[in-house]
């Protein structure tokens, strides 16, 4: 505990444009390598680059929503390095004035309170192309697919304490791209990725530790597993007589931990420079008022609104935010249900997400509509079908397909509405539970839910549980 953490993390969201940041050469993942780099992504003679319009409105629509600063003049830097998947020799990025400023985002702790991480600024470059490793034997292939591929690189303030605020901090900007439409997020394809720059100090002390870079990690669980794993290397260097050495580092898997990949580089190591073939981007009041208008409701409004409005807990609004889809998917569900939103949230939350990581699906994959969820709740809320029923209605309609109405018909799931038969079973189990009968007369009201059970084991489930509740009590009232 005398060790305190810092972390900031860069993460590159891939922009999701048709084509290219500079050139007209198609972005679409998956065709076969070096099909997809024209003259312009390979910097050979003579070609000049022209910045894509609609990255450049993607960005301005990131800092919008995060309540960054959208600078009025940005400008296109080389960074000059050299590796066998850059073809140019250099890359095109944004160095001294990126396209977003200072902004913020804020995250929710498991505490219930809410932590404000800063955004430092959010840069325009091209993405490299990618090393392909064994595919023939001693040699690296070379994919130059990806090289020229539009990428938002946004860098956070160290801000972070813990691997688990990192992570819930990279969710939100996950969600938040995913919102606004301009990332599609896929980690396993590399569209949404992180570096993570991790040191440590000692409690109090006013100086930043030396860090790590950890680069190129793309899923939350290796993220937060690297995370943690570097800083226990942090401290046991520390801690035997060492020193910590800034550097880059990658994170294996497979052996769980980090290793040495190259001494890190500062930015003038870099020699960056103005791109003297790309005018500055400058942005007017105008063009940001435009993009503003088409900002969708973000997440934080929406968490809010389901609390204010809805009558929602807020861990229950912050679960039901987290992607765009599930919220929509939930919105869809509570119409159906003609405004049912406590209920439609419990059985999004509970029924449907459970059966889709049982079934390991997307959500994008379920095979039961907004629509058919709603009609089963809508059957609950007017007392047509009790839960119990409502959970058999949604197994067969996920195996079968089908509407609730039609199910309950078919499949004979009509509740027990015959008063005078379910007061002949609550008299009898009664009479034949006098023990129990006076532990409730004598107080404990605990008892009340062993008649319950009985009555519904008697009835099959098919009784009202409502009905169930108000004849027990008044029965079990009478001396």
């Amino acid at each position: 505990m005398e060790w305190e953490v810092v972390i900031g993390l860069e993460i590159h969201a891939q922009l999701r444009t048709k084509s290219k940041i500079f050139s007209s050469a198609s972005t679409a993942f998956g065709a076969e390598p070096n099909t997809q780099a024209c003259a312009v992504d390979l910097g050979l003679p003579g070609v000049l680059p022209v910045v894509n319009y609609e990255a450049v409105n993607m960005a301005i629509r990131f800092g919008l929503a995060i309540d960054a600063e959208i600078t009025r003049k940005s400008i296109f830097a080389r960074k000059n390095y050299f590796y066998p998947d850059l073809p140019k020799g250099y890359q095109i990025s944004q160095m001294d004035h990126p396209i977003v400023g200072i902004g913020h985002i804020d995250i929710d702790m498991p505490d219930g309170t809410v932590k404000k991480v800063g955004v430092t600024r959010a840069h325009l470059e091209e993405d490299a192309g990618k090393s392909i490793h064994g595919v023939v034997q001693g040699s690296t292939g070379v994919d130059l697919n990806r090289a020229g591929t539009p990428l938002l690189e946004i860098v956070s303030e160290p801000d972070m304490r813990s691997a688990k605020e990192a992570i819930a901090y990279m969710k939100k900007i996950h969600a938040i791209v995913r919102y606004i439409d301009i990332c599609d997020g896929n980690m396993q394809e590399g569209s949404f990725r992180c570096d993570a720059n991790v040191s440590v100090r000692k409690f109090g002390a006013p100086e930043y530790g030396t860090r790590a870079e950890v680069k190129n990690l793309n899923s939350f669980k290796f993220i937060e597993r690297a995370i943690n794993i570097e800083v226990e290397r942090q401290i046991e260097v520390i801690e035997s007589g060492g020193t910590v050495v800034q550097e880059t580092r990658l994170y294996n898997p497979d052996a769980d931990e980090t290793r040495s990949m190259r001494s890190k580089e500062e930015a003038n190591d870099y020699r960056y420079f103005p791109d003297p073939d790309l005018l500055p981007v400058v942005v007017d009041e105008e063009w940001i008022e435009s993009v503003r208008k088409t900002l969708p409701e973000l997440p934080d409004e929406k968490k809010k609104r389901f609390v204010d409005a809805l009558g929602l807990k807020a861990e229950d609004a912050i679960t039901l935010t987290a992607s765009r889809s599930l919220a929509e998917f939930f919105e869809a569900v509570m119409e159906a249900s003609g405004g049912e939103a406590k209920l439609s949230s419990n059985w999004v939350m509970v029924q449907l997400m459970g059966r889709l990581n049982k079934e390991e699906l997307k959500l994008a994959d379920c095979p039961l509509s907004a629509e058919q969820i709603g009609g089963i709740i809508k059957r609950i809320a007017d007392d047509t079908i009790p839960n119990k029923i409502g959970r058999q209605v949604f197994d067969i309609m996920w195996e079968e397909g089908g509407d609730a109405d039609a199910i309950i018909e078919q499949k004979g799931l009509k509740p027990m509405n015959d008063t005078g038969a379910i007061e002949q079973i609550i008299d009898d189990i009664i009479a034949n539970n006098t023990a129990q009968v006076e532990q409730y007369r004598s107080g404990k009201d605990k008892v009340f839910g062993f008649f319950v059970g009985q009555v519904m084991k008697a009835t099959k489930g098919k009784a009202n549980p409502k009905t169930i509740n108000e004849m027990l009590k008044a029965k079990l009232k009478q001396d």
